[in-house]
């Protein structure tokens, strides 16, 4: 499947190379999410699994900010009026986006600039990695509108990226976490300046993609698969992980490459 032409309604996208580069299209509003975004960007998501063409994603900021959340007035206004049903149908669809992401092959880079907070906060801790500009401000919202902070998965993951402590106070206060204090807890990789913040993770995702893209896919499935599991499951499922890349074609070019002192070219396969 190539999706080098896929043309989204409610996000930004294109390609660079083998890089798809996704954004929110509302920056006059600081991106908010949309019902249809959430929709949209899950069945994108889910259909990088079969896209060939694509070997990384940057999941970009635009105009300064990366996401504001959950659209007031499209999606939290209309909420007070849905039956349990209906809520839960919404809450399980922004689980969806969530899953989706974490079950595509490729690596998610987060390049975040500006405001990200509520659903983009969690849009950006399910991403693979995660650049910064030194404006970034990040925060979990959901107790300032009178919900937990149980939201999308932010209860498993959080605490996994900054700790248990620190998860907790953002959850609990819904405060805003500066540049800084990401880059400190491990939840920004590296911070970059805004004017570069962009082209730095497409200069990564371009270094990833042009990598070992199958064993990368086996890294983010056992990253994965591994959050439940005890240690000597963890060994033995790694050991049969690490036999199927040991029968890639990647993995005999490096060989060759090595041998021939030259760098390797891998193609994924």
């Amino acid at each position: 499947m190539n999706m080098a032409d896929y043309k989204p309604q409610h996000f930004n996208w294109r390609t660079e190379g083998r890089v798809a580069v996704v954004s929110f299209n509302r920056p006059e509003r600081k991106n908010p999410i949309t019902f249809e975004a959430y929709a949209e960007l899950g069945r994108a998501f889910r259909s990088l699994a079969d896209a060939s063409d694509l070997r990384a994603v940057v999941f970009a900021s635009n105009g300064g900010n990366f996401c504001s959340g959950g659209d007031v007035h499209d999606i939290i206004g209309p909420l007070l009026s849905r039956d349990m049903k209906g809520l839960l149908d919404f809450t399980r669809m922004t689980g969806e986006l969530i899953k989706a992401m974490r079950a595509c092959p490729q690596p998610i880079i987060a390049a975040v600039d500006g405001i990200c907070v509520g659903a983009g906060a969690m849009i950006a801790l399910f991403c693979d990695i995660r650049l910064g500009s030194p404006q970034a401000k990040t925060a979990f919202l959901f107790t300032r509108v009178g919900l937990a902070g149980c939201d999308m998965g932010a209860c498993a993951m959080l605490p996994r990226v900054i700790g248990h402590g620190r998860a907790s106070e953002l959850l609990f206060t819904g405060r805003t976490m500066s540049a800084e204090e990401g880059e400190k807890w491990g939840f920004f990789n590296r911070l970059v300046e805004a004017d570069k913040l962009e082209s730095d993770a497409i200069a990564l995702a371009t270094s990833l993609a042009n990598g070992p893209t199958f064993a990368h896919g086996m890294t983010k499935t056992m990253l994965n698969q591994e959050f439940s599991m005890e240690l000597e499951q963890a060994i033995e499922a790694e050991a049969l992980a690490q036999a199927v890349c040991m029968q890639t074609q990647d993995f005999r070019r490096a060989y060759e490459a090595f041998v021939a002192k030259a760098r390797p070219v891998f193609e994924g396969n």
